[in-house]
């Protein structure tokens, strides 16, 4: 039986590729191409016991389905209902079980992913660093081309990544009674109802960011001395470990907010100027970061010049809270008030850039006088996303932009982060926007206040999650005992979501909302909540060395989680070492148990499969627990080694195990000095014994290597 749909793309190649069990299918493939993909299903072929599925001119599945007895029957749908096309292809047991065995092919970024929010186990917020290998992942994201493949539930599946780095192929093993196949294209786009977000046109943010700015510590009063200070001390001990922003908030401009005069031309606070202070904190090797805000508060110049802004009836330039006069977002206003102020300060070499007021320019400006852009002929939407596409244009895409406040659904695509709720930290949107971190944009909860209570939990959850980190404390408490939990929370890694649905959806499914809104005036129904929403935050790690999670747990964590609900394989143990508390706490099968966790605090739990001889188990460098400085590790019979970065002047601890029959008995580094600890003895039967080898002194990259011996 062989069914098509979709019109081939013009010169089709016919290509051949082997499933998983040595089977060969041949398939017709393109190069992808780089225009927008099709909303349209996918072409599939089912012939004998094959399928092949075509989709934007490249073979996305070559697979075999087999059965233990009978002849499955085949059942196809493809619905369109308002514009979000599903497509989908079952096959249903007569007798016996089914298999459905082969490869999926997908270009450029793509990631295994959970596909749908479980009936069942323990809601977990997760990530990935590198390939995917979780149990729970269903399905393959391709964000460049916007499509998902997925299999049903109640089917197992296995999807393993084939190649390493940003993979593009993975095996997939499907089995059960009744195996179904799903396919959506432009999924983001239509099923998430994302219009703007065409991947295909923009990349997101490809770099850590993590840094400092001056709001909540020092609000409007802050001075050229103020930022001096957070210079110095951001470049001497923050900046080694990955902070590598210093941005200045409101407070540096001269009164009011108005023209570009009064942007670029600093209040008496600051002496040298935005020229000279830029300048200070580059020689620091940060990277200069400026507060702007679209808004317009100058009465007498906005009525002497009303043909840059807003009109109502009388001709006379209209105002909206928070945004004053509005800027009407026409060629004179983006040439004469806005785009000025951004090319003086790309010049002058800014490269962090947070533009505020565009939740009340939207709101309370561009919605709120609907009746003029329509008198007008123009779309406030298009209109909007104009005005900050030409600051893009002009501040360039090597430059970061943040924009404030609220999560901008029409920016997608210009805007490299977006601040997700109202003033001060959040928690919420780790799960209420955890699917758009990193595909969509760069999550910004907010600045995060170390000398707090909940200051590291804060911390913590912002690095693992791929977060936007930036902390705001005046620059004396990084002097003192914070200093530590700033340097391990960075760098913040790149991330991937591990769900393409947001685990709490209260808040991303009424994003629509932002369409219509008028006001601007505290938080509104769709943008993120600042209260902690899930208990239990998961990163995966894959190295080509080794993989690994990390389990964050908060204040309400259950005392016990299955490893099938963190993706893991029951049947084999894992080992635990809690970060924070820098010690092993056991091995672990199927199911870890931990003791609860305090009001305002946070636990990091690395997870790393048990092996029969010694391993090394964590670094204190970094909460990934190695995530962020293991180059490589290896065993070579009587000898664990590796190389890893090290921060100049920072001794850099590994924690290995010492199981029974194993002693340690020598550590070495060419490039530190290495000294063997004191051995820890395990506390419960399920402990395991371990040391702390401890290299001082070292460089930015170091080899080391541990020699055990055999003992009775």
């Amino acid at each position: 039986m062989v069914i098509r749909w979709m019109r081939h793309a013009a010169g089709l190649a016919v290509a051949t590729a082997a499933t998983a069990n040595g089977q060969v299918v041949a398939a017709a493939r393109t190069e992808v191409p780089a225009g927008a993909p099709a909303n349209a299903p996918a072409t599939v072929t089912l012939s004998g016991n094959s399928v092949v599925l075509w989709y934007d001119g490249a073979t996305v599945l070559v697979a075999q389905v087999s059965a233990t007895q009978g002849v499955p029957r085949v059942r196809q749908l493809v619905d369109t209902a308002d514009g979000r096309v599903t497509q989908v292809i079952s096959w249903v047991a007569g007798a016996g079980r089914y298999t459905l065995r082969g490869v999926l092919r997908a270009p450029g970024e793509s990631f295994a992913v959970e596909a749908e929010p479980r009936e069942d186990g323990v809601p977990v917020v997760r990530h990935s660093i590198g390939p995917s290998y979780s149990l729970l992942n269903r399905g393959v994201y391709a964000r460049d081309r916007d499509w998902l493949l997925s299999v049903d539930f109640p089917a197992s599946v296995r999807i393993t990544p084939v190649s390493g780095g940003d993979s593009t192929a993975y095996e997939l093993v499907a089995e059960g009674y009744e195996i179904t196949l799903r396919f959506r294209p432009r999924f983001y786009q239509h099923h998430r109802a994302l219009a703007r977000y065409e991947p295909w046109t923009f990349r997101p943010w490809p770099d850590p960011v993590a840094g400092w700015t001056s709001w909540f510590a020092f609000k409007d009063r802050v001075t050229e001395g103020d930022i001096h200070q957070a210079a110095d001390i951001l470049g001497e001990r923050l900046r080694p470990y990955g902070y590598d922003v210093l941005q200045i908030d409101d407070g540096f401009q001269r009164a009011p907010i108005s023209v570009p005069e009064n942007w670029l031309n600093t209040n008496s606070k600051f002496p040298a100027g935005l020229a000279g202070l830029q300048a200070y904190i580059a020689a620091k090797g940060l990277t200069a970061g400026l507060w702007t805000n679209t808004a317009f508060h100058d009465s007498a110049w906005a009525h002497a010049h009303p043909q840059y802004f807003v009109r109502g009836a009388d001709g006379l330039p209209s105002r909206g809270n928070w945004v004053g006069y509005v800027m009407d977002g026409g060629p004179q206003a983006m040439r004469d008030l806005v785009l000025p102020v951004y090319a003086s300060l790309r010049q002058q070499g800014w490269g962090y850039y947070k533009v505020d007021a565009l939740r009340h320019t939207r709101y309370e400006g561009f919605n709120s006088h609907a009746d003029y852009f329509a008198r007008q002929q123009r779309d406030r939407e298009q209109v909007f996303r104009s005005f900050v596409q030409q600051i893009r244009e002009v501040i360039g895409r090597r430059s970061f932009l943040l924009a404030s406040w609220g999560p901008r659904p029409e920016l997608i695509g210009i805007i490299d982060a977006t601040r997700l709720g109202d003033d001060g930290f959040g928690y919420g949107g780790f799960a209420q926007f955890n699917s758009f971190n990193n595909v969509v944009w760069r999550n910004d909860p907010d600045h995060i206040e170390l000398s707090q209570p909940d200051g590291r939990r804060a911390a913590t959850l912002t690095s693992l999650t791929g977060s936007l980190l930036m902390l705001t404390d005046k620059p004396a408490v990084y002097l003192g005992p914070a200093l530590f939990t700033a340097q391990r929370t960075a760098p913040v890694l790149v991330t991937r979501p591990g769900q393409v649905y947001d685990v709490d959806p209260s808040r991303s499914s009424r994003l629509w909302m932002a369409q219509n809104e008028v006001s601007g005036a505290g938080p509104r129904p769709f943008e993120a909540d600042q209260r902690l929403q899930q208990s239990l935050y998961q990163t995966d790690i894959a190295r080509p060395f080794e993989r690994w999670t990390v389990l964050a747990r908060t204040a309400g964590a259950p005392a016990t989680i299955s490893m099938a609900d963190l993706g893991l394989d029951g049947r084999r143990p894992f080992v635990a070492f809690d970060f924070w508390g820098s010690r092993v706490l056991g091995t672990f099968t199927s199911r870890l148990t931990l003791d609860a966790v305090p009001e305002n605090e946070v636990q990091v739990v690395c997870l790393r499969a048990f092996v029969d001889r010694p391993q090394l188990l964590s670094t204190n460098r970094h909460i990934t627990c190695g995530g962020a400085d293991l180059l490589d590790v290896q065993w070579d019979g009587a000898v664990l080694h590796g190389t890893s970065s090290a921060t100049p002047g920072d001794a850099l601890v590994l924690v290995v195990t010492e199981p029974p029959g194993w002693e340690a008995v020598s550590a070495e580094s060419p490039d530190a000095q290495a000294r063997i600890a004191e051995r820890v003895e395990p506390s419960t039967p399920t402990g395991v014994r371990w040391r702390k080898i401890v290299l001082s002194g070292a460089t930015a990259r170091m080899t080391w290597s541990v020699q055990y011996r055999r003992v009775p």
